[in-house]
């Protein structure tokens, strides 16, 4: 029996996704979390095989607990599920040590079979992430200036993108608006950009919004 437990902040997907997996008679929901800091001390306490992971929890960000987790319970396996485009966020995602990334558009047999696949210590991708990866040994992707952003430098190039200011920035990512400026003149100088009105051109052409 592999026991599951479900980390999303909207009660509706945790909903959603424990009457997809109980379809499956070898799948025990066990928990269903709402925040970071409840993800990390129900695993600090509690046996757990396959953790479904939103990126976007309340507290903070999904992929930046990945290595926590993995530190509580070497052995859980982690399935990224959101609703972010897979190009942004999977590939980071698996080298964080996450088993496997689907969006929540995937179909529930598409869900069930990543949950058996990565059940078994194996990565689990779709087609089009697959596809992706294809082409980044053409070096297309590569050429993306913004891959050479962490990913704090890539969500605030993203907000920069949607024509939020500084204040902005700073209370939705709980920073200070100098922090904010840190990092936007840390972008513009890995990305050799000089002005936010060029970040906001870049944002918009390569699809970051």
């Amino acid at each position: 029996m592999k026991k599951v437990a479900i980390a999303d902040d909207h009660p509706i997907i945790r909903a959603g996704l424990r009457k997809i997996l109980e379809r499956d008679n070898d799948i025990k929901i066990i928990a269903e979390l709402e925040t970071a800091a409840g993800v990390i001390e129900f695993l600090g306490e509690n046996e757990c095989d396959i953790l479904t992971l939103d990126i976007n929890l309340p507290d903070r960000n999904g992929l930046d607990i990945i290595d926590e987790l993995l530190k509580i319970n070497p052995a859980l396996k982690i399935l990224i599920l959101s609703i972010s485009p897979e190009e942004r966020y999977a590939l980071k995602s698996l080298r964080l040590g996450a088993k496997g990334y689907l969006t929540k558009d995937s179909t529930p047999a598409e869900l069930i079979k990543a949950i058996n696949k990565v059940s078994m210590g194996k990565k689990y991708i779709s087609e089009e992430l697959a596809d992706s990866i294809a082409a980044d040994f053409d070096g297309q992707l590569e050429k993306l200036l913004h891959k050479k952003l962490s990913e704090r430098e890539l969500e605030i190039l993203v907000l920069i993108g949607e024509g939020k200011n500084v204040n902005q920035i700073a209370e939705k990512l709980f920073i200070s608006p100098n922090t904010v400026r840190s990092y936007r003149a840390r972008i513009m100088e890995k990305m050799n950009i000089n002005s936010t009105a060029e970040l906001i051109h870049y944002a918009i052409c390569n699809k970051l919004l």
